[in-house]
């Protein structure tokens, strides 16, 4: 069985990879397991894993912007994409589509300079759209059937982090952010 990182694959993803400026996730089953736990009529919790945290701190390290667009409304994602110091919410989107041309109008971005990872039916409008759409490993088969990569990682289990190191091994730039982040630099 031929390696998906060889030959013409390869390159495709690579150049793909070098022109992505910004990074964009789903929330529920990709940055936490898609789980929700509702606490009396206004709370909700979700659980987001450490390790992903890292990965969007690694994302801003090379110098990418990074940004959320979910279904749902949430103060425990409005404070956990503050926590990351994300540049972009777009929350309660019916419509991620629309989402995604407000965030590409906020940064001045076209399509194919956004990475968009997903998990569910929602996010096809923004992953046929966008120039490296990538699936989490438990994404239902239509996302994983339009994804240029599919993690390991279950969604709220590393996955986010999983990503983003290979998007920056992709770019040739994952050894650099690790050595910054450890203060190796």
């Amino acid at each position: 069985m031929p390696s998906l990182w060889s030959g013409s694959r390869r390159r495709r993803i690579e150049a793909a990879a070098r022109k992505i400026r910004l990074v964009a996730f789903d929330v529920d089953g990709v940055m936490t397991d898609g789980g929700i736990i509702l606490i009396g009529s206004d709370l909700d919790a979700r659980r987001f894993d450490v390790r992903d945290g890292m990965g969007v701190k690694m994302a801003r390290s090379a110098g990418l912007k990074t940004a959320i667009i979910s279904s749902r409304s949430s103060e425990s994602v409005r404070r956990r994409a503050a926590e990351l110091g994300m540049d972009s919410v777009y929350e309660g989107c019916e419509h991620k589509g629309r989402a995604l041309d407000m965030l590409l109008d906020e940064h001045a971005l076209r399509p194919e300079e956004v990475a968009y990872m997903g998990d569910d039916l929602q996010d096809l409008p923004v992953m046929e759209r966008v120039g490296l759409p990538i699936a989490v490993a438990d994404a239902r088969p239509e996302v994983m059937r339009l994804a240029l990569h599919v993690t390991r990682a279950f969604g709220g289990h590393g996955a986010v982090r999983e990503a983003i190191e290979w998007l920056l091994n992709a770019r040739g730039e994952l050894r650099s952010v690790l050595k910054r982040i450890a203060g190796d630099d």
